[in-house]
C-alpha cells in the first residue's frame, strides 16, 4: 500500500466551511469516478505542522493507491472528466500546499483517524529495534504506521494515525497533531464529518 499525502491550506477570504465543501465535493467525485489503481482517500483538519502553513490551520489529505504505478493514474485521473471541475474548484480556494508519499508499515488507512504521531527514528536504533517497540501499538486494529517512502516529503519519516491519544514509548519523540475528518472515504460510509 502506498499513500499519497497531500497538505494544503486556504486562501485568505475562504471560509472553512466553504474550503472543507469544495475538499468534499472534489473527494466525492474521485471516489464516485475512481481512477485504475486508486482505493480511497481521506481529508482531516490540523494546525501545529510546521511543513503545512508554517504550523497554522491547514488540512492533509491521503490517497491510497495499490502501488507506484497508480500515481500517474491518480495524476491524470484527479484533473480530468467528471474531477476536473471539483478538483479545479478545491485548488482554486487553496493558497499552498506540499506532499510525500509513505507505506503502510502496519495497521490499514483509517478514515476516522483522530491524532497522528510524526517522528524519526532515534539515532543509533535500528529499524527492526524500532518496529519492536511499537508493535504493541501498531497491532491495534485501531492503528496505523506510516514509513516516508524514498525519503519523498517534508515531514518527519513516520507517522502512527491513532483513533485514541496513545502513549509512544521513549525513546521516541513525537510531534503531535490533532486531526478532525473533513471527509472519510470508505465506500458507502463516505461522507462530510459534521
Amino acid at each position: 500500500m502506498l499513500a499519497y499525502v497531500f497538505w494544503h491550506w486556504k486562501r485568505p477570504g475562504v471560509s472553512a466551511e466553504e474550503y472543507e465543501a469544495r475538499q468534499c465535493a472534489f473527494h466525492g467525485a474521485l471516489a464516485d469516478a475512481p481512477p485504475d489503481g486508486f482505493q480511497q482517500s481521506t481529508c482531516h483538519a490540523l494546525a501545529g505542522a510546521p511543513w503545512a502553513a508554517h504550523g497554522a490551520d491547514a488540512y492533509e489529505d491521503r490517497y491510497l493507491v495499490t502501488d507506484s504505478s497508480a500515481l500517474d493514474a491518480l495524476n491524470a485521473g484527479a484533473v480530468s472528466a467528471s474531477r476536473s471541475a471539483p478538483h479545479d474548484a478545491a485548488a482554486a480556494a487553496a493558497a499552498g500546499g506540499t506532499a510525500g508519499l509513505y507505506t503502510l508499515q502496519s495497521g490499514s488507512m483509517l478514515g476516522a483517524a483522530r491524532v497522528a504521531y510524526c517522528f524519526s527514528k532515534p539515532d543509533g536504533m535500528r529499524y527492526a529495534e524500532l518496529f519492536a517497540l511499537l508493535a504493541p501499538l501498531t497491532s491495534a486494529s485501531s492503528s496505523a504506521l506510516w514509513m516516508r517512502y524514498m525519503t519523498l516529503g517534508p515531514a518527519p519519516e513516520f507517522c502512527l494515525q491513532t483513533t485514541e491519544p496513545v502513549d509512544v514509548p521513549a525513546p521516541i519523540a513525537t510531534h503531535r497533531l490533532d486531526l478532525r475528518s473533513v471527509f472519510s472515504g470508505r465506500g458507502a460510509d463516505r461522507q462530510r464529518a459534521r
